[in-house]
């Protein structure tokens, strides 16, 4: 809201109107590129050669944009002027909270505040060329922002900092258990070599086993992310069990990590097949390379469940090399 012009004024500073008319539109321009690219990001993992060309295009429009207002082409009409920028600013904030919901963040819960009150941000600046100089909505505008920046820096901060409580275990975490890890074929095999797993305080689970069997088989200092597009969220304490949809994996990975370094030393995961149905191979293959870096850094045990033959040749082969097995 040009918020710059309500602080300097009171302390007696004052800019040249030419050159505020310019400086106040390249915040928007700067903003919304690293939005877009930031949600190119998590949307896609890289910035395919598109993407580039996307952002280059915008880029030079945005020059272009700027040179028209150091020319005064379009003669101090405001509207006009704000057009662009605000809507370029308002598109890009809704851009990445629609990503943010999609790929990161539980649609339930504190953490739907971050993408929430970003989108309603975005709205709120594509309003703005055109209720700027409504006196009476001007109190309203600066309230609605100040509310939906609240509402978007509690939610990250809840995903940030708190995606869930440190692990409560007891000293003396992982019986019989080496660390490493390793592909069985069956959770029998797993049994065979590792005992009652279920037992460890120190467990995180990914799984499509049914709750019932969780709550009632697991340590109740365990973690359980439930893997399922039915619900999202936490859906159990004791054991903690959290919904999460199969397509989200990479704040899977992350929440994964955040354990992993809070405390819990065994990673079993029997959701593989399931995963690779809704995300592919190769981006289940990126997700369990990066979960078993973190956790033989940390020193613990990652257990895979993947029947053979629900894989080709190739997988079966790549996930043999990776995880020496039973």
């Amino acid at each position: 809201m040009d918020v710059e012009s309500y602080i300097f004024t009171p302390l007696g500073i004052e800019i040249a109107h030419d050159a505020y008319r310019i400086a106040s539109k390249i915040p928007n321009f700067f903003m919304a590129m690293l939005l877009i690219w930031g949600g190119l990001h998590l949307k896609y993992s890289t910035s395919k050669f598109k993407h580039v060309v996307a952002i280059s295009v915008i880029l030079v429009l945005s020059y272009v944009w700027l040179f028209l207002l150091a020319a005064n082409v379009f003669h101090d009409n405001f509207l006009i002027e704000s057009t662009f920028p605000s809507f370029l600013y308002g598109t890009a904030l809704i851009y990445f909270g629609m990503v943010l919901r999609e790929k990161e963040i539980s649609s339930r819960g504190i953490d739907s505040l971050f993408p929430v009150g970003l989108m309603l941000l975005g709205a709120l600046n594509l309003t703005y060329p055109f209720t700027r100089y409504l006196h009476w909505f001007t109190p309203v505008g600066f309230l609605l922002g100040a509310l939906f920046r609240i509402m978007a820096a509690v939610g990250a901060v809840k995903f940030v900092f708190i995606p869930f409580p440190p692990a409560r275990i007891p000293a003396v975490v992982r019986k019989n258990i080496p660390p490493g890890a390793f592909l069985c074929p069956s959770r029998e095999k797993v049994s065979e070599k590792f005992g009652a797993i279920e037992e460890i305080p120190s467990l995180l689970m990914v799984t499509r086993e049914s709750l019932d069997s969780i709550v009632e088989a697991v340590h109740p200092n365990a973690l359980v992310f439930w893997v399922t597009r039915v619900m999202e969220g936490q859906i159990h304490q004791s054991p903690e069990i959290y919904a999460i949809s199969p397509t989200k994996i990479d704040i899977l990975t992350d929440l994964i990590a955040k354990a992993v370094e809070s405390g819990y030393r065994v990673v079993y995961i029997d959701a593989v097949e399931y995963l690779i149905v809704e995300n592919g191979f190769e981006n289940v293959l990126k997700f369990l390379l990066n979960v078993k870096d973190h956790v033989l850094v940390a020193g613990g045990t990652l257990i895979l469940v993947v029947d053979p033959g629900t894989l080709d040749r190739t997988q079966r082969r790549i996930l043999e090399r990776e995880f020496p097995g039973e």
